[in-house]
């Protein structure tokens, strides 16, 4: 699921969201053995914000024997897994250009779990998004293209966002798959 916000969450904020997102999910009954299965990336358009939260697409993946992994990942900004607490934002409060390369270290790196937990690599994805208001150009031949394999080769979305709580200033998600189908309205 990709999310749209009018503007990032407090930490309170953003966990008052996620409760009423976990019932929804669990009125939809999609919930595995209690715990939720949707990769979900939330993040507020700088420009033209919604009005109230709200969906802006998403993906799914289909068994398909003998055709390469399909797969969504998650985004994820500069806190560890796990964590909603302010204290372990990477650099909190920063946004020279070095600190804005060590919070984009720390997504790869929870990049590079998540996508060796799906047991698949970076040459598998097909698709990567970072979510940032900040200057993504002088991260991207310094910090991102040496990390990402040949997925490099598609290319990386730059979306002018903000993510979705304040103090977090760069999110990544990403996706790999065989056929990408859009559709707009």
């Amino acid at each position: 699921m990709a999310l749209r916000s009018p503007k990032p969450f407090s930490f309170a904020g953003f966990n008052e969201f996620n409760d009423g997102y976990v019932e929804v999910l669990k009125r939809w009954e999609l919930m595995v053995s209690g715990a939720n299965p949707v990769a979900r990336t939330n993040v507020a358009p700088e420009l033209e914000p919604p009005a109230e939260p709200s969906l802006y697409s998403f993906a799914y993946t289909v068994a398909a024997p003998h055709a390469p992994a399909s797969f969504v990942v998650a985004g994820a900004g500069e806190l560890p897994e796990g964590s909603l607490d302010p204290h372990d934002v990477v650099r909190a409060g920063e946004t020279s250009r070095d600190a804005l390369a060590a919070k984009a270290r720390f997504v790869l790196g929870l990049m590079d779990g998540r996508v060796r937990g799906l047991g698949v690599t970076w040459d598998n994805v097909t698709v990567i998004n970072v979510y940032t208001v900040h200057d993504l150009n002088a991260l991207l031949a310094a910090e991102i293209l040496p990390r990402i394999g040949h997925s490099k080769q598609h290319g990386v979305t730059w979306n002018y966002t903000r993510p979705p709580i304040v103090s977090i200033e760069y999110e990544m998600d990403l996706r790999g798959c065989g056929r990408e189908l859009v559709i707009a309205v």
